[in-house]
């Protein structure tokens, strides 16, 4: 079998079931790359959530891995000179692949590792950017980046494009359409469709027959929980709910200015800490709506998630799955970025047609089903074949 080596900085748990998946289909053979070596044990500080999150899902199991010494000073995938690793290249080489998939560029080692390796090995990059949330118009530094990254992927021989914005941005960056393949951004859809049914809206305060807007993940400025919060407080209808799930630098000001509110307003915004993968197709089957208001985001796989727990969805423009998760009055609508009353006229319209908000759930979880990890495994088979 040909051997793929896998170049990433840290177990994630979105990345290692697939990992685990490509090895037990025993058609190539794989290991992975850690290059943020300190992280080999113990929980990971996440500074979004604001705490350490040592996740409930196996991330090391079922495929082979190594965790390469980094020396950096000031260790993490925050700045490109948090990943240096002198021995990454060499021991490479010694397990002597076929070919290399490097995520991303932008620290000091991943980008040794493409210049080192063109031309001596084939060379897959997987990585989600878009240019969803560039300045419009001239600028000297949009040019100089621009400039930069196509001498970047001149090291590239094939991109696993995660959607429709993520493949536009390796066209502007100078790959070809023959050497971009289809890898899609995807979740443990099963584990989300067949677990969780549980329903715990009683727990939480949230009457059986309420219409429930749900938002999971970091309480950031990028992902603008606020605009939510405030298109919510605005919403008229009474038999709207908010459940806010996370934790992060805004949770402080987000709860501050719900409980400031009038009874009728305050007593229908509900709170959750953060929680770990295993609880999350429950949480989410407390809610009837994910809205994920970013104001930037690459892709957004909490979108993903919902679908598969057939939710109906209200995403902003700025998000990279938009185009291609959301059927616009079918499984939910876009609204426009950082425009409070956008948001608030698409969940006005999802209140006044609250008995078609179970159908749109139906429809998510129909176009959610080509989005599975078998799909990333043979795109990346397929591309060393």
């Amino acid at each position: 079998m040909k051997k793929l080596a896998i170049i990433t900085t840290h177990p994630i748990q979105y990345n290692a079931p697939w990992f685990r998946l490509l090895a037990q289909r025993r058609l190539i053979t794989i290991k992975v790359f850690y290059t943020w070596g300190q992280l080999e044990k113990g929980a990971k500080y996440d500074p979004g959530f604001g705490t350490n999150v040592d996740w409930d899902i196996p991330l090391l199991d079922g495929y082979d891995h190594y965790f390469v010494k980094n020396i950096a000073p000031d260790p993490g995938s925050h700045h490109f000179k948090g990943i240096d690793n002198p021995t990454l290249t060499a021991e490479i080489e010694h397990w002597n692949p076929n070919a290399i998939l490097v995520f991303g560029w932008s620290f000091k080692s991943h980008l040794k590792a493409l210049r080192y390796f063109k031309g001596k090995k084939k060379i897959l990059f997987r990585g989600d950017s878009n240019l969803l949330d560039e300045k419009l118009g001239f600028s000297l530094k949009k040019t100089l980046r621009r400039v930069f990254l196509r001498w970047v992927y001149t090291h590239v021989d094939k991109a696993l494009y995660v959607g429709t914005a993520n493949k536009e941005y390796y066209q502007e960056h100078g790959l070809k359409n023959a050497q971009l393949v289809f890898a899609p951004h995807a979740i443990d859809n099963d584990r989300f469709m067949q677990h969780g049914s549980s329903n715990k809206r009683e727990e939480s305060g949230i009457p059986q027959g309420a219409i429930v807007f749900i938002f999971t993940g970091k309480f950031e400025t990028q992902k603008d929980p606020q605009l939510l919060l405030d298109a919510f407080i605005r919403l008229t209808d009474t038999n709207a709910h908010l459940l806010m799930v996370g934790s992060g630098e805004l949770e402080v000001q987000l709860k501050k200015k719900a409980g400031q509110q009038p009874l009728e307003i305050s007593s229908r915004i509900h709170f959750l800490p953060f929680q770990n993968q295993l609880k999350m197709p429950e949480i989410y089957r407390m809610g009837d709506v994910l809205v994920l208001p970013s104001k930037g985001e690459t892709w957004g796989l909490a979108v993903n998630e919902a679908m598969a727990c057939s939710k109906a969805v209200l995403v902003s423009d700025k998000c990279g799955c938009a185009v291609d998760l959301v059927e616009v009055g079918m499984n939910g609508f876009v609204f426009k970025s950082r425009d409070g009353n956008d948001l608030l006229k698409k969940m006005d319209i999802l209140l006044l047609n609250h008995q078609e908000i179970a159908g749109m759930g139906v429809r998510s979880l129909q176009i959610i089903q080509s989005w599975r990890f078998e799909n990333i495994c043979i795109a990346i088979e397929q591309s060393l074949a």
